[in-house]
């Protein structure tokens, strides 16, 4: 889980560093909108790992016999979690941004969707971790399903914050389609929680199978000169969309598996991986790198940079991330070897005859 969350943070990085740093006149490019497409991809991902957490933390309040009300209640707290993070990362960044619109603190950005999706999704606490499995899918199914008719409903006389929390929008993450990913997440986390050890190679191969079915489905009836949606937009609201993802990142799980179990270092046991040293920190990179490739700290890269210049930027921006996580990770050990080395260029004192 941690390495194909790394996997989405990379793709993560170098997508928002060509967003933000690559001159207009060559977003219609071949470069620009490769890294864009694959760049749509870690949204889905973290929502589908974040539904996958949740129905291990549900599993967990199973095993442990908690009521209905406890169950409910621990879900609750961690929606909560995640409201509080997203409101103190809005926070950070109006504060750095002075003076900017005091509305930008209400900004619908992926933290929120999950908050607000886990709160919503916590009523499957009540059921077993087999019953999950079924009503998690059949739930992301509604939901993407949905998603079209939802963006067709008569909003004007809604606010604007209730909107962006729900109906599809380009420019927030709201519970359709989005939520989508989390449901699926979590009949996936359930069905993981039912296996044995010895049957994950078994479900890998299914998920390759139902990966690459679900793309080739999806796509084909994407391409239909027909629709039952009296109108639906492809990258907004279309459920064939929501699949393809859906497949593609059941196909990276798949990799990230083998890759894991079978790949470099298996042999010699887990080592350190610079991708799942994203996985395991995140929150962190995605929370600064926010603030550094939007904020105000690099204006000469914003919109100035050409394709050559963005790819270098991206891979600097990796490698800065990269550090931060590290320096996140080991930073008991780096402050006891910088205390170390600090120590070794101060005079000893001298020893006398009690010693």
């Amino acid at each position: 889980m941690d390495w194909l969350r790394g996997v989405a943070g990379i793709v993560m990085l170098q997508g928002h560093a060509f967003q933000s740093f690559l001159k207009p006149d060559l977003r219609g490019g071949a470069a620009y909108m490769l890294s864009q497409f694959f760049g749509g991809m870690p949204p889905a991902i973290f929502l589908f790992l974040t539904g996958v957490t949740l129905a291990f933390l549900m599993f967990s309040f199973e095993r442990k016999g908690l009521s209905r009300r406890g169950r409910i209640t621990g879900t609750l707290r961690r929606a909560g979690y995640l409201f509080g993070i997203a409101m103190l990362l809005r926070l950070q960044l109006w504060l750095f941004s002075w003076p900017s619109p005091w509305t930008n603190l209400l900004k619908v950005d992926i933290l929120n969707c999950m908050g607000f999706g886990i709160a919503l999704m916590s009523a499957m606490a009540l059921f077993t971790t087999a019953q999950r499995v079924r009503i998690c899918a059949a739930a992301g199914l509604m939901i993407a399903g949905l998603s079209p008719l939802v963006s067709q409903m008569d909003w004007s006389g809604v606010p604007s914050i209730v909107r962006a929390y729900i109906a599809p929008d380009y420019n927030s993450f709201g519970f359709f389609p989005w939520a989508a990913y989390l449901a699926f997440g979590m009949s996936v986390g359930s069905l993981i929680r039912l296996l044995k050890h010895e049957q994950y190679d078994r479900a890998m191969q299914w998920a390759v199978m139902l990966g690459v079915a679900l793309i080739l489905m999806a796509r084909y009836f994407a391409n239909l000169p027909f629709s039952i949606y009296p109108k639906s937009e492809f990258w907004l609201d279309s459920p064939a969309q929501v699949l393809i993802k859906l497949g593609v990142t059941l196909l990276i799980l798949a990799v990230a598996y083998v890759w894991t179990q079978f790949g470099a270092g298996a042999s010699s046991g887990p080592g350190w991986s610079w991708v799942r040293q994203f996985g395991t920190t995140s929150l962190l990179v995605y929370w600064v790198h926010i603030e550094l490739v939007y904020g105000r700290w690099l204006p000469w890269c914003k919109n100035n940079l050409d394709v050559g210049q963005t790819v270098l930027a991206a891979a600097v921006l990796i490698a800065l991330m990269l550090l931060l996580a590290v320096a996140k990770t080991y930073r008991k050990d780096i402050g006891a070897y910088v205390r170390g080395w600090r120590w070794s260029f101060a005079a000893k004192p001298d020893r006398v005859a009690a010693d």
